[in-house]
């Protein structure tokens, strides 16, 4: 059964007022967070309103909830067209058509797609500066079943719980993000053309939210992250090698510098930054060291040493560890492969304590 603040954003929706909408459908989401169709509906209030970037999050969430819904994948794809992401817009598109054959609307877009992306191509091999193309696109879902959410008025009115830096290298921008002993599985990370979606879930806490339009375009599929102990540190690759003025998109940002210079000898390259007297490179080396010598104790300093040995360790290291740790049940951690390569490990119990098979 819908909620109240639902059937009034359904209303107001349908009456065009679309941010009050937004902000009705934020409330049901607090109500139910877990409401996939929520996040759907918010998303194509959230397109109305132009908010495109936090439509993709509101779609990336719907369908992270409810994978088989073919409308996410529908405001997905819209959205990132307005952002001319047209590759992620594809890929989105042709999956919600899979899962809702002979839709018409999906057909469409995924046309508007090709030619747009070979447009690209072709722009490519031509010296032009880049131009920036809005291009109104509208989902033609029948409004009547149509409800979204806005997260922009909620998200501009929260202080962000974690402190985020960037730096960049001609190849490459690194984004650390300050989140102190997060565990890797309450990371999220996606990456877009030219989108990033960070979340991160701590049980009792409201969810973390970072998401952004990037400056410029990356290769989603080089791009990586690591969680520390004290950060989530993620590496963009860039698309193409130019000096980004900044991390985030902004028409007004000046038009971007093509790296071609070679560094040699002692010099090194310098980042913008809003602090330009800043050495990146010497943070990034503290903030390791700082890593290195934490200091920890009980399981949590034996895990870092047995990473350590592991991150450092040759393949074969790296399969005897593995092998003897699965095999054993967790009893039995070697490193020898040419012990423990050609048998099977038996568990070794601590002494005091038995090793018993768990019967189902």
């Amino acid at each position: 059964m819908a909620s109240d603040p639902e059937k009034k954003a359904k209303e107001a929706f349908i009456d065009d007022h679309f941010e009050l909408a937004a902000e009705l459908y934020s409330q049901a989401i607090s109500l139910n967070p877990n409401n996939a169709e929520l996040y759907a509906d918010r998303a194509q209030a959230n397109i109305k309103l132009n908010n495109s970037t936090e439509a993709v999050a509101d779609a990336n969430k719907a369908i992270e909830l409810e994978p088989s819904m073919a409308k996410a994948y529908l405001r997905k794809g819209t959205a990132c067209i307005k952002l001319e992401e047209y590759q992620t817009a594809k890929a989105a598109l042709e999956t919600g058509a899979s899962l809702a054959p002979g839709d018409a609307r999906f057909t469409s877009l995924i046309k508007e797609c090709n030619d747009r992306i070979a447009e690209e191509t072709n722009d490519q091999s031509k010296p032009s500066l880049e131009v920036t193309r809005n291009v109104p696109i509208e989902d033609p879902e029948p409004v009547q079943t149509v409800s979204d959410t806005s997260s922009q008025v909620a998200e501009t009115s929260v202080k962000p719980k974690y402190r985020h830096e960037h730096y960049q290298k001609p190849e490459e921008v690194v984004v650390t993000i300050f989140a102190k002993g997060i565990p890797a599985e309450n990371v999220s990370v996606d990456f877009g053309e030219q989108i990033l979606n960070v979340s991160i879930s701590v049980p009792g806490e409201d969810t973390y939210h970072f998401q952004t339009r990037l400056f410029g375009k990356i290769i989603p599929a080089k791009c990586r992250y690591d969680v520390l102990s004290t950060k989530v540190e993620i590496r963009l690759a860039k698309a193409e090698p130019i000096q980004w003025t900044s991390l985030e998109f902004s028409k007004k940002n000046a038009v971007p510098q093509r790296v071609t210079a070679l560094v040699s000898g002692t010099q090194r390259p310098s980042y913008p930054s809003s602090k330009p007297t800043k050495d990146w490179d010497k943070l990034e080396a503290q903030v390791k060291k700082e890593e290195k010598e934490e200091k920890l104790d009980g399981d949590a300093a034996l895990n870092k040493f047995f990473r350590e040995i592991y991150q450092d360790a040759d393949e074969d290291t790296r399969r005897a560890m593995k092998k003897s740790f699965v095999e054993s049940n967790g009893t039995v951690l070697s490193t020898n492969w040419k012990e423990v390569g050609s048998k099977k490990v038996e568990g070794s119990p601590p002494d005091g304590m038995e090793l018993k098979k768990w019967e189902y």
